[in-house]
């Protein structure tokens, strides 16, 4: 069997597993793991903290450190709602596209990784080849995270990564990072006639948000010299409020769900000590002059590390020595290449696929895409003896 075959066979049955973030993905690390256990890794399965999911780390070579690790995340988004021409979770080709729920977001990396881990293995000499599988990227990396915390507990730091996000195969070197944050208000319920008598968490939220909206405005003059991003500056947004219970009834508890995508650490330093002194020196002791037990709360969803590019980028010399590629882009979406960057390792994003397509209804890996990432990773072999 050739290994695009091969390499569509196994996106078949990574589809097919449908491992939606807020279900399991132990099936699916089950059958990866089989998979690299047979090409000769050496399989570490480590379970999320609720039991139901999994990261999985492999090794094929020897136990020293550097070395290459090819990266990935498990999860797909939700199909809800969508309208899909065929079965999202049972892939279908046609017209030289591959189509189904994660074909191109991003089991197709996985598939071609997966694929030539049987060829690559004879090749490996002197250091190790690694193969990361993530849970939960789509809802704040946090498989990747936990990961990377046990990598380094293990004292584990491959030299250079490589994250297969669909780039279209293009090598990118930097993204902004992704803060996820839902902040919660508790107040003092009652009859609207007598609104001094309750604290109104709709009306803190209120403010709070028009606290974020201020900040928002001052991030844009805090774009770095000579950014590439678009735009160029770190940005805020609120995605989603909920609260009150009635038109005549004091809001007894609200929430406001919000995000930032920083450019670089001290944006993040920045927004959350404007909120904290905002909500410790003005709105919680206005709330808590009616009611001591008021609360404002922020619950982290998840923090992505950006990935901030450098001048000194092993993987981005790697990949551009597979590719042919001159030169490195930037992408305003994220990954979880910054979070392995921040272990030390030389991070870059290329892989299969368009980010056009991600999260749609008919997503889908055109076959060339896949054919290509094959090639660089057949290119990588060679690497490997070197």
């Amino acid at each position: 069997m050739d290994r695009l075959t091969r390499a569509k066979d196994i996106l078949a049955d990574l589809i097919a597993f449908p491992t939606v973030s807020s279900d399991s993905n132990l099936d699916l690390m089950a059958y990866v793991a089989t998979l690299l256990e047979d090409a000769g890794a050496r399989v570490d399965l480590s379970p999320s903290p609720c039991g139901t999911k999994a990261n999985l780390f492999a090794t094929i070579g020897p136990d020293v450190g550097g070395g290459i690790l090819l990266s990935g995340h498990s999860d797909v988004v939700p199909v809800t709602d969508q309208n899909w021409s065929s079965d999202p979770f049972q892939m279908v080709e046609r017209d030289g596209k591959l189509f189904g729920r994660g074909a191109c977001d991003m089991k197709g990396f996985l598939a071609a990784v997966l694929a030539m881990a049987p060829v690559l293995a004879p090749q490996v000499r002197d250091r190790p080849l690694h193969f990361a599988i993530t849970y939960d990227e789509e809802v704040g990396c946090l498989g990747a995270q936990h990961l990377v915390n046990r990598l380094q507990k293990q004292g584990v730091s491959p030299g250079v990564a490589i994250i297969g996000e669909p780039t279209l195969m293009r090598m990118i070197e930097g993204h902004k990072g992704c803060h996820e944050y839902t902040t919660r208000f508790t107040g003092l319920p009652g009859h609207s006639s007598q609104p001094d008598k309750g604290v109104n968490a709709v009306e803190y939220a209120a403010r709070y948000m028009n606290h974020l909206l201020h900040i928002k405005e001052h991030l844009r003059g805090m774009a770095p010299a000579g950014s590439k991003f678009d735009p160029p500056w770190p940005t805020l947004n609120i995605g989603e409020i909920t609260g009150g219970v009635a038109h005549n009834v004091i809001a007894p508890t609200a929430e406001v769900a919000w995000e930032m995508r920083p450019v670089h650490p001290a944006d993040v330093e920045f927004v959350l000590n404007s909120l904290s002194q905002f909500c410790a020196q003005e709105l919680l002791p206005s709330m808590q002059e009616v009611f001591p037990d008021a609360m404002i709360e922020t619950e982290v969803i998840g923090e992505a590390a950006a990935l901030v590019p450098t001048a000194d980028n092993a993987a981005r010399e790697l990949v551009a020595s597979l590719t042919g590629q001159n030169s490195a882009s930037l992408v305003s979406f994220g990954t979880e290449a910054g979070i392995f960057q921040a272990l030390g390792t030389h991070a870059v994003v290329c892989g299969p696929g368009s980010i056009a397509q991600a999260h749609k209804a008919d997503e889908f890996l055109e076959v060339d895409q896949l054919a290509q990432c094959l090639a660089m990773l057949d290119g990588l072999g060679a690497r490997l003896r070197d």
